[in-house]
């Protein structure tokens, strides 16, 4: 039996945590691979917390006793991973969960460490804002000078990893430098990320996305960091 551990960060999202878990629950995987469910709530304020201490019995659940951030949530999350893979969900609905196969198809077939979900990839990608998907692409250029790699989407949500390669990983992150961390880490090892194609179906800032302009620049602070640091 192959089990996909699933780590969902969370803050404040008392309007999707439900319909994500739905999701994630109803998203089919091949005969022979179950999920693991992680929910780390990151001391959200706003009735999430009530939600999923309601579900407690369904999945593991870690509360954080003040909010510290994506990166730190991801971290606590590793802590509890049993499975043979792992994957970073958002706890909003920006990301399908059936894509989860199609990235563990990828990994099976070519016995891949690390997969990443590229949402430039889809020929039919939506985009939130001009801004939002020209920081994107500015940060996947820069890792790729940086690191020789050739890679379409660094900051996708969806990166899916062996269990024992993101766990031997040291990770300093504590809010969205995750992405742009685990990745430099990752090339810096000369582990192949390979990409498959996803869904993607972003929300505005008015539906209550968080990343900030300021968040992009702290990303492309940790590429250029961890590209001249051990």
């Amino acid at each position: 039996m192959l089990t996909l551990s699933i780590i969902i960060p969370c803050y404040n999202e008392r309007e999707t945590i439900k319909e994500i878990l739905n999701r994630i629950e109803k998203s089919n995987l091949t005969d022979g691979v179950q999920k693991e469910i992680i929910i780390v709530d990151d001391y959200s304020t706003d009735g999430t917390r009530e939600i999923l201490e309601s579900t407690a019995e369904k999945y593991k659940i870690v509360y954080h006793q003040k909010n510290q951030g994506k990166g730190v949530a991801i971290r606590t999350g590793l802590n509890y991973v049993s499975g043979d893979y792992v994957i970073i969900q958002d706890a909003d609905l920006e990301y399908d969960p059936n894509d989860y196969q199609k990235l563990l198809d990828c990994a099976l077939k070519n016995k891949a460490r690390v997969v990443y979900g590229s949402r430039n990839l889809n020929s039919n990608r939506k985009n939130s804002s001009y801004l939002f998907y020209l920081g994107g692409i500015s940060l996947t250029k820069l890792a790729n000078i940086l690191y020789r790699i050739k890679i379409t989407d660094e900051a996708t949500c969806y990166k899916m990893f062996r269990t024992e390669i993101i766990k031997n990983i040291p990770l300093k992150c504590k809010r969205f430098e995750f992405c742009p961390e685990i990745t430099a880490k990752i090339a810096k090892r000369g582990i192949q990320i390979y990409e498959e194609p996803i869904n993607y179906e972003p929300r505005s800032k008015k539906q209550g996305k968080k990343i900030k302009v300021q968040d992009g620049i702290e990303a492309a602070w940790t590429l250029i960091k961890y590209r001249f640091i051990n």
